[in-house]
């Protein structure tokens, strides 16, 4: 069983198909929605704005096989804007977002002391145990470029947290539903192990 990238016209496809080549993990790229029920693990990416995001996977109906492959309880990783598709809105538009994760986005608030977006290497914290968190090397970094921060409904379904002018989910989880703020696909060795922990699953 392979992997599937959802391509829906907004994401970064070709540095996460050759990150898990990297990894010798078969990654393949999901140009239809009929193709999503083909794999048992799925990745949502995301770059841009929100509303423009969700009205591309309404147009092209993977909206409706997004949802079906997380509720038949299967492995679906959202990643940066594809992780704030997750929830159930953002401050940053008008559509409903997919509300498999209780929360909203909310633009952070630049000050004199962070500029948004928060464009930097940064670390996580774990706030539970989970595989893709588990036993994280002590000089781990991931890459995050982001202007909007997520704010969950439940600290059940925070995974993990980093610290930007205020401490915020980076990283959530419900089910088999996972998602994470940063790019695993530009954050080198350490974006590789929490990509192969997620194929695990």
């Amino acid at each position: 069983m392979t992997v599937g990238i959802i391509d829906y016209g907004v994401g970064n496809i070709g540095s996460l198909i050759n990150m898990f080549y990297r990894l010798e993990i078969e990654a393949s790229v999901i140009t239809g929605p009929a193709e999503v029920r083909n794999h048992e693990h799925v990745l949502l990416p995301g770059v841009g704005a929100f509303d423009i995001a969700m009205s591309q996977l309404q147009r092209t109906g993977f909206d409706d096989a997004v949802r079906s492959h997380a509720d038949a309880g299967r492995h679906l990783l959202g990643i940066c804007l594809g992780m704030q598709l997750l929830l159930d809105s953002s401050e940053e538009g008008q559509l409903p977002g997919f509300g498999l994760i209780p929360g909203t986005s909310r633009k952070f608030a630049a000050t004199s002391h962070i500029r948004v977006p928060h464009m930097s290497w940064s670390q996580v914290r774990p706030e539970r145990n989970h595989p893709l968190v588990d036993d994280l090397p002590e000089n781990h970094r991931f890459y995050f470029v982001h202007s909007y921060r997520v704010v969950c409904d439940s600290a059940s379904t925070v995974l993990a947290t980093t610290e930007y002018g205020e401490r915020y989910p980076s990283m959530i989880s419900s089910g088999s539903v996972v998602g994470a703020q940063f790019h695993p696909e530009k954050s080198h060795r350490f974006g590789m192990r929490m990509l192969k922990a997620w194929a695990a699953l």
